[in-house]
């Protein structure tokens, strides 16, 4: 397939603006599904690093999703000719603390668009920077990678596995299940079918079970190496997701301190100890 790299630069430097509102609800959610009893937070309290993904969510209607559970309208992502998306990373820097019963906006703007030709087929890369300001200033700055993909040919060999490190400083055993999948898509709003629909996800796109949601596994690091720094508020969060995981079986979630004692490096690997997202955490 052809993509028209000409047609696809008029969508950068596209924006569009958001507002929302910090409650407690969606950050209580987020704990009870990260298997924590949910805090009791109070107006004025910091939300936990990576909080702004529980808001500003587009509330489409039912009847502009299209099969695979994507928005069909969409007027600010460029109409990319192909009908993979998937999240491909992402770096994050948090310069204050989101506070619960604050008004929020985020300001988005697409940066770049790329298309290239891998061994898949066609792939459209979009860049997508996030400011995310509260009542005392900028909170969060985000650069969001989104690729586009051809759907997968039968016939097609799998990609080369990269074996993940084996020398974690600490490490923890994720048995991922559709419950724990649902929850998540139903906090962030997400309505693709990938995370969700097994029959689905089997029959129409071919994979072997439920996929993971990357924001998931990100929050999980994110809460995991802040364990390892307790009382050092998280600066940045850096990370690329490139090998699906499943629900099929369990995934680990790993990390070491970087040099310097400032930072970390993490990652989550499948069963098979394959690399499926590599990161890099700051912290103050």
């Amino acid at each position: 397939m052809t993509v028209d790299q000409d047609a696809l630069n008029e969508w950068i430097g596209r924006t569009e603006t958001a507002e929302d509102q910090v409650t407690a609800a969606p950050l209580a959610g987020m704990a009870a599904t990260l298997d924590h009893e949910p805090p009791v937070l109070k107006p004025g309290d910091a939300a936990p690093a990576g909080a702004h993904w529980m808001y500003f969510h587009a509330r489409v209607p039912q009847s502009q999703l299209d099969s695979r559970g994507h928005p069909s309208g969409d007027d600010f992502l460029p109409p990319a000719p192909l009908p993979r998306r998937m999240w491909g990373g992402g770096r994050l820097s948090f310069h204050q603390p989101l506070r619960v019963g604050e008004r929020i906006e985020r300001v988005s703007t697409i940066k770049n668009i790329t298309a290239k030709q891998g061994r898949s087929g066609a792939l459209v890369f979009v860049l997508v920077h996030h400011a995310v300001t509260g009542e005392d200033g900028l909170a969060v700055e985000e650069e969001h990678d989104i690729v586009y993909r051809e759907t997968a040919k039968p016939d097609a060999p799998p990609p080369k596995p990269q074996p993940a490190p084996t020398d974690a400083a600490w490490s923890q055993t994720v048995e991922p299940d559709p419950t724990q999948l649902f929850r998540f898509s139903a906090l962030t709003f997400n309505a693709a079918r990938i995370h969700y629909d097994r029959r689905y996800v089997m029959e129409v796109e071919k994979y072997p079970g439920l996929i993971v949601n990357a924001r998931l596994v990100g929050m999980m690091l994110i809460e995991q190496s802040q364990a390892q720094f307790a009382g050092r508020p998280m600066t940045g969060f850096d990370f690329r997701f490139g090998r699906p995981l499943f629900d099929t079986g369990p995934f680990t979630i790993a990390g070491k301190p970087g040099d310097g004692g400032d930072s970390a490096t993490l990652w989550a690997a499948d069963g098979e100890g394959n690399l499926s997202l590599n990161a890099e955490a700051r912290f103050g």
